[in-house]
């Protein structure tokens, strides 16, 4: 809950409280979507491309909001209805949104740790937030909430008494991650690696580290950041003035060894234990940017560690024998490698790829999709089954068993036809793709 008064709130939204009580308790949180709503919630109106969310003011109040945050002519016609919300007029409702997260931020006065990277920064959040659960009362994120929008709605999320805040950081071209930064103002600043993703955007790979390295550029004096060991694409972005702590082979945090979910780590002199329960080769290197982190919050790693993993992201469903690890959530090379190894690591009667197009890679999509292929030929793969167009080309480079399909019901259907007992089985692809529908045709084609 933001405890703090309808008034305070207004004013830190840099707003104008145009109807409710100056002294009423504040919101329990904020939200954009009317169907989200909760009584006690700050509607926030937001102006889409396709619609004004302003206009599902009405309903909301009706429904049981706290109150709502809208432009001045929304606000001037809920005020002349409503007298017992709380009605705030802000010029831009997203802006005031932003507002208002930072003044809460300031108000919880504690740590903040920024997450930021090409790939796995959702699963390196999820790792650091249980790695802080048994010593400090930690906030993260929920799910994809990690953009201009979603970072102030899961900030406003957070109680009075969160002793960290865990804040995944997105960015789609240039500048997005110093406006995030702006909002979240982090002690702590993690880039967890730099690969070709958003090069429609913003152009290069290069381009890509000096947009990740906008939270490096943005931390106080005092601030530490955490990057990749031996990373040279960011190496002209580090700050003489900052401590930096690198993870990975040759790093300040290094993996020794692990077998048997057994985690064996040097962390800056210090050895530690973890007893994983997750054996993916990509996150136990996210599990190094994690420990780095939490290291730079003088909080020392120790035991078990059961990360609640957002949805979509390497989720294991095992179906009629079947294991399916739907990973579904986004892809770039990077992470399509990643999952593609780790299909190939686990014990399995065949091992299948239904695999969809990777979003926003510019004039070497094609390239990079039949990259993809020529890996999963690398790696012995029984089986490809590419989705969409732009996913073609990874038929190009895979010599095994392969078939191609328009959409995901189909994919969904050729799998329920072809996956049998004991076979293990990556659904992997960009998000407007909507591989999520690929399993729930593949049980109804069962």
């Amino acid at each position: 809950m933001i405890d703090r008064p309808a008034g305070w709130v207004a004013g830190a939204a840099g707003g104008e409280l145009r109807a409710g009580d100056p002294e009423a308790a504040g919101p329990a949180r904020a939200v954009v979507d009317s169907r989200e709503l909760r009584a006690g919630d700050l509607f926030v109106g937001l102006a889409g491309a396709r619609a004004d969310g302003g206009e599902f003011a009405d309903a909301a109040l009706a429904a049981g909001a706290w109150g709502a945050l809208v432009s001045p002519a929304h606000a001037e016609r809920l005020a002349s209805k409503r007298s017992d919300a709380a009605v705030i007029a802000c010029e831009s409702p997203l802006t005031g949104l932003q507002a208002l997260a930072r003044a809460w931020r300031r108000e919880l006065a504690c740590p903040v740790v920024g997450i930021t990277g090409s790939t796995g920064k959702t699963s390196t959040k999820d790792i650091l937030a249980a790695l802080l659960e048994p010593s400090v009362r930690a906030h993260a994120n929920r799910q994809n909430l990690n953009t201009e929008v979603g970072l102030p709605l899961s900030l406003l999320e957070a109680e009075r008494g969160t002793e960290a805040l865990v804040l995944e950081m997105a960015m789609r071209g240039s500048g997005q991650i110093a406006d995030l930064v702006a909002i979240a103002e982090p002690q702590v600043g993690v880039i967890v690696n730099v690969g070709p993703v958003h090069l429609e955007l913003v152009g290069t790979v290069e381009g890509v580290a000096a947009s990740k390295a906008e939270l490096i550029r943005d931390l106080p004096p005092d601030g530490r950041c955490v990057v990749p060991a031996g990373e040279r694409l960011l190496a002209d972005h580090l700050r003489g003035e900052l401590e930096t702590i690198t993870f990975g082979h040759g790093g300040d945090v290094e993996l020794l060894s692990f077998k048997a979910g057994r985690a064996e780590i040097a962390a800056r002199g210090e050895a530690l234990t973890l007893e994983l329960a997750y054996d993916q080769p990509h996150n136990l290197v996210n599990t190094l940017a994690a420990v780095a982190a939490a290291c730079a919050l003088g909080v020392r790693p120790a035991g078990r560690v059961e990360p609640r993993f957002s949805k979509l992201r390497g989720e294991v469903v095992e179906l009629d024998g079947v294991t399916v690890i739907n990973d579904c959530y986004n892809a770039n090379p990077m992470s399509m490698r990643a999952a593609l190894d780790h299909l190939a690591s686990g014990p399995a009667g065949r091992r299948i790829a239904v695999l969809g197009g990777m979003a926003e890679l510019g004039s070497d999509s094609d390239r990079f999709h039949r990259e993809v292929g020529e890996h999963a030929d690398e790696l012995a793969l029984d089986v490809v089954i590419t989705v969409g167009e732009m996913a073609l080309p990874i038929a190009d480079g895979f010599r095994g068993e392969t078939y191609s399909v328009g959409n995901p019901e189909e994919a969904g259907a050729l799998l329920g036809e072809l996956a049998g007992e004991g076979d293990r089985v990556l659904v992997k692809g960009s998000r407007s793709v909507g591989l999520e529908r690929v399993l729930e045709a593949s049980m109804a084609a069962r």
